[in-house]
């Protein structure tokens, strides 16, 4: 059983409530214009790094006609999302080591994979999979915009906790996170390099402004309860690479700031005491064909 990732680096809740927000229907059809799927044809898609599934919920929402099939290195992202999400089957296997045979699916699609897995075996691996004229779809996060709310700031001491952690934590290089990035010209190259044709390129923007009166309450909700998961699992993500380095009292004490803050913005939010704060996220899209 594998559970490194959601373990060290980003916990279930942080990267489903994030993806999940993302890909909206709110905001998917700038992505389904990039992919260029035929929503009426009946096809197979792999989504290689699935994590907690919530990418292959809304393929399945776009494409209804589809097979779709998540994997995923992860042993407790894929029981997530065997428990969570419908319409998909999820497995776990290695991007560098596909369990499937030559020529098995019409489309793959990755989502911030890229940039953790070596290239050769990136592309190869999915160059091997997909049938002629299929289609790979690589998405990958770009600078974006991040604003946060002046209730949300951190006091002094959670300042002092986090430049303690960060000093002691060494999660990401211990486990090749970000090993393999690419800028804005190099993916689409790397892309041609590895045996693909007829690539473009594309960018598809969520902006999760949750005082924006143009969304519902409940997508408003979620967003404000992204930012609050997104803080604890830092800490408890913390709390089981650094242990003794902090004291129980000190991890309760930054895990009670954080939800005292959080529970400020709800009822701020709840009083029309808008903060506008934002997120805005900037996601890659390269398309390219198995010749």
């Amino acid at each position: 059983m594998n559970t490194v990732w959601s373990d060290y680096v980003q916990g279930i809740n942080t990267l489903y409530l994030s993806r999940k927000n993302r890909f909206d229907e709110v905001f998917f059809d700038s992505f389904l214009k990039l992919f260029r799927l035929d929503a009426d044809r009946e096809f197979t898609i792999l989504e290689i790094g699935c994590g907690p599934g919530a990418l292959c919920e809304a393929l399945r929402r776009a494409y209804p006609k589809t097979h779709i099939c998540g994997i995923d290195r992860d042993s407790a992202f894929i029981d997530y999302a065997q428990k969570h999400i419908s319409g998909a089957n999820f497995m776990e296997g290695d991007a560098t080591q596909l369990p499937f045979g030559d020529e098995s699916f019409d489309v793959t699609i990755s989502n911030t994979v890229s940039e953790h897995v070596e290239p050769t075996a990136f592309f190869g691996e999915q160059r091997r999979v997909l049938k002629k004229g299929g289609v790979c779809l690589v998405l990958s996060a770009r600078k974006g915009i991040r604003v946060q709310a002046p209730c949300l700031t951190n006091d002094e001491a959670e300042e002092a906790f986090w430049r303690k952690a960060a000093e002691l934590d060494d999660s990401f290089e211990k486990y090749a996170v970000c090993r393999y990035p690419m800028n804005e010209s190099e993916l689409p190259r790397a892309m041609e390099k590895y045996g693909f044709c007829d690539v473009h390129t594309g960018y598809a923007v969520s902006d999760l402004t949750p005082d924006d009166p143009k969304y519902s309450r409940p997508f408003a909700l979620q967003m404000l309860e992204t930012l609050r998961q997104d803080e604890l699992d830092a800490l408890f993500g913390a709390q089981r690479t650094l242990g003794e380095h902090f004291t129980k009292d000190e991890y309760a004490a930054i895990e009670k700031r954080i939800n005292e803050k959080h529970d400020l913005r709800k009822k701020l939010f709840d009083q029309g005491q808008k903060q506008w704060d934002t997120a805005v996220s900037l996601t890659m899209v390269v398309r390219g064909i198995r010749p």
